[in-house]
């Protein structure tokens, strides 16, 4: 299981696809709950959801306001991922105790926000991807057409993301993830999946982009292997070789930075 729950030709990371799911348990529960109460609770639900999004957003980028002050845009970009939970319940619980009458309707609304927050936390528990081998990695080759040496990295902590010029999302994170490679104290590697050099070359020359840290896979096979069907996808590699995260979509600095903090900590 690599935490990639494939619809057809849709892919979601498994932890987001769950809290869809309870979030529209919530919605739909207190629906229930008001209509119980002779009360129509559907704007309290969804003030405690907008609210609560909200609060675990901010807490999120107050966490991370060093990387978020570089690119302030981005503490916007909500599908990048990067909540924190607890911010988030505190807030939905104190708009749910404020607006959810009477007392009775007010402890199943608190209750219910209690039991989804325990039901997600348990479901992402069993079905989160444990550590595994990063497969081995095939012969890739520099913008300048020079082999590159895979074995140097042995023993090192890595970050790895697949993209594709002709993926948006990739060519939203691209120039970042480069700055961020040139910067990083562990290899960067960002793996240009099944295309030609001149395809790439071309991309990199418009963006702007400096071809330090890009190389090229030009059959996909890491992709492949890992089966990453989506793009862009970041695997964060321990210093024994397992990939240890992966983030499918696109990606934040915050959450770059403070996965690569977590890889040297460990090593």
């Amino acid at each position: 299981m690599n935490g990639v729950v494939q619809i057809g030709p849709l892919a979601m990371a498994t932890d987001r696809l769950l809290a869809v799911v309870a979030i529209l348990i919530f919605i739909y529960a207190m629906d229930r709950i008001a209509l119980a109460a002779g009360k129509d609770g559907s704007r309290a639900g969804g003030l405690a959801l907008v609210g609560g999004l909200l609060a675990a957003r901010i807490g999120y980028v107050a966490q991370h306001f060093d990387a978020y002050a570089r690119d302030w845009w981005s503490a916007f970009a909500f599908w990048q991922g990067g909540f924190n939970l607890w911010a988030g319940v505190a807030v939905a619980a104190g708009i749910i105790t404020w607006r959810v009458r009477p007392r009775p309707a007010t402890m199943q609304a608190l209750a219910l926000l209690l039991a989804l927050v325990v039901a997600w936390s348990a479901a992402w528990s069993m079905v989160r991807p444990a550590p595994r081998p990063l497969p081995d990695l095939p012969q890739m080759v520099r913008m300048d057409g020079s082999p590159f040496p895979a074995q140097t990295l042995t023993g090192k902590p890595l970050v790895i993301n697949l993209w594709a010029t002709w993926c948006p999302p990739c060519r939203r994170e691209l120039p970042m993830l480069a700055e961020v490679a040139a910067k990083a104290e562990i290899p960067v590697l960002l793996v240009n999946q099944g295309e030609g050099s001149g395809t790439v070359s071309r991309h990199l020359r418009q963006a702007g982009i400096s071809g330090q840290s890009i190389l090229l896979d030009q059959q996909g096979v890491i992709a492949q292997a890992n089966q990453s069907s989506a793009l862009p996808t970041t695997l964060f590699v321990d210093a024994d070789g397992n990939i240890v995260e992966t983030h499918v979509g696109e990606i934040s600095r915050a959450m770059v930075l403070a996965k690569i903090a977590e890889l040297q900590a460990a090593d």
